[in-house]
């Protein structure tokens, strides 16, 4: 049985407008990750997004 949460523990997620979370993308690494979310900050997405490993459940203020 092949796990692939131990393979892409590294998620990017998307919060919208309207408080509804999504997983954009699972991946490899955190630099990996935060390469993705950086890639949509600089193209001026309005929406949120942020790096989290499996298991880890983020806190937004």
């Amino acid at each position: 049985m092949n796990d692939s949460g131990a393979l892409l523990p590294w998620l990017v997620i998307r919060e919208d407008d309207n408080g509804n979370r999504y997983r954009v993308g699972r991946y490899a690494t955190r630099a990996e990750a935060q390469k993705v979310v950086d890639g949509f900050e600089d193209r001026a997405h309005k929406q949120l997004y942020w790096v989290e490993r499996i298991g880890q459940t983020a806190t937004t203020n």
